[in-house]
């Protein structure tokens, strides 16, 4: 085994690494939004990854990232919500003005 092979281990094992965190980070987002969703009685209809980016929290570099939401407070009309995550921590869930039954 020469250092090159070393080296491309490595870089696979942090490219590995780093996708299962940000499926981690997904996971926990979809999670909340279906807490988030049940609690003021809305629909969940889908939920989609919109920016991710590298960036410091609490004093270490993890994932500052992005979603976008689709939910239903009536059953028929559709609303898009923002959710923004910092590693797997909620900083803020974003809802417009929506129509209920």
């Amino acid at each position: 085994m020469t250092l090159m092979d070393i080296i491309y281990i490595m870089i696979g094992s942090v490219i590995a690494i780093q996708f299962w965190h940000i499926r981690g980070i997904t996971e926990r987002a979809n999670r909340h939004l279906f807490h988030f969703c049940q609690e003021r009685n809305l629909q969940l209809l889908a939920v989609a990854r919109f920016k991710t980016r590298i960036g410091i929290h609490r004093g270490k570099p993890d994932w500052h990232t992005f979603f976008i939401f689709e939910f239903s407070g009536n059953g028929t009309d559709s609303y898009s919500g923002t959710l923004e995550m910092k590693g797997k921590q909620v900083i803020n869930t974003d809802l417009p003005a929506y129509r209920v039954s």
